[in-house]
């Protein structure tokens, strides 16, 4: 049986990533060698990971979210705001936040229904959009921990510019030593849009 690892998520628009590149190379020119940042073109809004799923559930999940999709607008978030996951102090995800209006939540939930059609476990957490920077170590030293910290205490990040979710992706994720390779599935346009 074919499996997939896979994730649903909104694509950011091009003034977005470079916004978020900016402030990657930021965080870089402290030189903290503990975090393994993202590539900017693979930095999105995840709405679910699927993790490994076969090819026949993927096709019937694209089938049920092609059919709903058309039920959300398109919708203006605005990218605002960063901090650590589980906290500042002891940083393991860098992350910047979103001011998400309801209509992103609600196509979440949306989504996050679909994906348990096919047998996929609800996410017990709530929902907390975030676009992952970077991820931090395991063998981080204690003098970059606090440099990371300090710098996440100090930069701001306040207003990264506005983006319109028009659609989503279903992603294919395959892990190689190089970093993550992200492939483009299926695209579901929202009402009223051609994306």
């Amino acid at each position: 049986m074919d499996v997939i690892r896979a994730f649903i998520a909104i694509e950011l628009s091009p003034e977005i990533r470079l916004q978020l590149g900016q402030l990657i190379q930021k965080f870089k020119s402290l030189r903290i060698d503990a975090v393994r940042w993202v590539a900017v073109e693979n930095i999105h809004l995840t709405l679910k990971f699927l993790g490994d799923t076969n090819r026949t559930d993927l096709d019937k999940l694209s089938k049920i979210l092609l059919s709903r999709s058309g039920e959300f607008s398109p919708f203006t978030f605005q990218v605002s705001g960063m901090g650590a996951f589980p906290n500042n102090r002891k940083p393991r995800v860098v992350w910047v936040g979103l001011q998400a209006p309801a209509a992103l939540h609600e196509l979440q939930g949306a989504v996050e229904n679909a994906a348990s059609q096919i047998g996929i476990p609800v996410e017990e957490r709530g929902f907390s959009p975030h676009l992952t920077l970077g991820r931090v170590r395991n063998d981080v030293t204690p003098a970059d921990l606090q440099t990371l910290s300090s710098a996440l205490t100090s930069m701001q990040a306040s207003d990264l510019g506005f983006m319109v979710a028009a659609s989503f992706t279903l992603f294919r994720s395959d892990l190689r030593p190089q970093g993550a390779l992200y492939t483009p599935l299926a695209h579901f346009p929202l009402a009223g849009s051609d994306k």
